[in-house]
């Protein structure tokens, strides 16, 4: 059983005792919370929230909860019911909401919920949000609305279509190429909100031959819903059966992307986000934004359109941040998340899916030749268990010194530059393990790399 407050949202299984599991206490307390910190800034102005889930079971259950609690907080709701976590984030600028809550738990089993928070910009609330909330919910430092007072809750059931409406209309998105290269698409919605938003995406861009695997939005997920090749076995053998020319695999919120070759490999979800970049910047040169443990091949393709690349710390918020201080026309994180502001500020796999299909429809292509665009780095990821009391950044400080004749990044953790890769090691938010990810040329110098740290980290620690 397991429950995690955090600055970026509240994430738990569910069944168990209050404080230990997402508990429908633990909700009620984080929601109200939540609202009352939004009410707090809003100088008495009524609010207005923007709600959704994704498909899990539990899903309705908490969504219920969270409406009543933003009701009885006097808040008004607009309950978009079953949907994806863009589509709520457009949904908030939309409908001129003051945030919104997605109710999700991401890539987790479906015996884990959350709640994802936004503000009025359908963006991740702010680390200084999120711990004034957490310090309300320790406080209890929050009332609800007398019956004159409470709030109200409407449905809005057209969400996914005006958000496929506004992928449409986006300038790079080529209706007209795609239709005519006549795709054949097979796509792995995990039994969640994908099979309601990314098939009617894909009819809406002109395909006419899908291959669905788990498109009903049951909420039992048939496989692990994290998008890992290791996952993704069924959804590769049905991209050579049917002989389709690439395959789709969103995670249940749909903010993830995961792309299957012709040939049934893995594109690489590191490499979503380079493909889109490449196209984006084709036609709109710029810079472009990932976060640290992210590949190095976006940089390069950056350069290679004249660009400036820019690394941030881990974190979607974090992300969208430095895109918007250096003005980024593509960014994203390296788990098939793609950020693009002409749309919105917020990883979105539905546009990720849309901009792919355009660029493979003119490239002329196969999804497989496409992929030999972009040079081969390979990510080794790896954590070392730490002992309580160990000081984690002087731990870092300290091989900072050791390698200190090499380009260091310092804004997350320790990042450490090599000629031909990198290593990053930052700590854990949610667990007692300092994380170490590597990259390199190869997966042996990947992991050569990640263990000469991993030594000196143990080295250190022992003297």
């Amino acid at each position: 059983m397991v429950l995690i407050k955090s600055i970026s949202g509240i994430r738990g299984t569910i069944g168990g005792k209050p404080g230990e599991t997402l508990s429908p206490l633990d909700i009620v307390m984080f929601t109200a919370a939540f609202a009352t910190l939004l009410q707090q800034k809003s100088s008495g102005k009524k609010l207005k929230l923007v709600i959704g889930r994704d498909a899990r079971v539990s899903g309705k259950m908490v969504n219920d909860i969270v409406i009543g609690t933003l009701c009885g907080k006097g808040v008004d709701v607009i309950d978009l019911g079953l949907s994806t976590t863009p589509t709520v984030e457009i949904a908030i600028i939309e409908l001129a909401a003051d945030g919104g809550i997605m109710i999700s738990a991401s890539h987790n089993p479906e015996n884990w919920n959350a709640l994802k928070l936004f503000n009025n910009m359908g963006e991740f609330i702010s680390a200084r949000d999120g711990e004034d909330i957490l310090n309300l919910i320790e406080e209890r430092d929050f009332n609800f609305a007398t019956v004159d007072n409470i709030g109200c809750c409407e449905k809005y059931e057209t969400a996914i279509r005006l958000h496929i409406d506004k992928i449409l209309d986006l300038p790079l998105v080529n209706t007209e190429a795609i239709q005519k290269a006549g795709f054949s698409v097979a796509v792995d919605c995990v039994n969640s909100t994908g099979g309601i938003s990314v098939v009617p995406l894909l009819k809406a861009l002109g395909v006419r031959d899908i291959i669905e695997l788990y498109t009903e939005p049951t909420g039992h997920f048939p496989h692990n819903p994290e998008p890992l090749p290791e996952n993704l076995n069924e959804i590769a053998d049905s991209v050579v059966k049917n002989n389709a020319d690439v395959g789709f695999v969103v995670d249940p919120d749909v903010d993830r992307l995961a792309i299957v070759t012709n040939e049934g490999k893995m594109f690489g979800e590191e490499y979503t986000l380079v493909a889109v970049a490449d196209y984006i910047l084709q036609h709109k040169p710029g810079n472009t934004v990932s976060n640290l443990s992210s590949t190095r091949a976006l940089r390069d393709i950056t350069m290679k359109h004249g660009g400036k690349y820019y690394a941030s710390a881990v974190g979607e918020v974090n992300v969208v941040d430095m895109m918007k201080t250096n003005n980024a026309v593509i960014g994203g994180e390296g788990n098939g998340g793609v950020i693009y502001p002409e749309l919105h500020y917020g990883r979105d796999a539905l546009a990720g899916i849309a901009l792919f299909l355009s660029y493979l429809a003119i490239s002329g292509k196969s999804c497989a030749d496409l992929r030999k665009n972009y040079p081969d780095y390979f990510i080794s990821k790896k954590k070392i268990e730490l002992s309580p009391g160990i000081n984690v950044d002087q731990l870092l400080k300290k091989i900072q010194e050791k390698y200190k004749d090499y380009q260091v990044n310092t804004i997350d953790g320790l990042k450490i530059e090599f000629d031909e890769g990198w290593v990053h090691l930052r700590k854990s938010n949610t667990e007692l393990v300092l994380r170490i990810y590597s990259e390199n040329v190869s997966l042996e110098k990947s992991n050569i790399l990640a263990n000469e740290l991993i030594n000196s980290v143990h080295s250190l620690i022992e003297h």
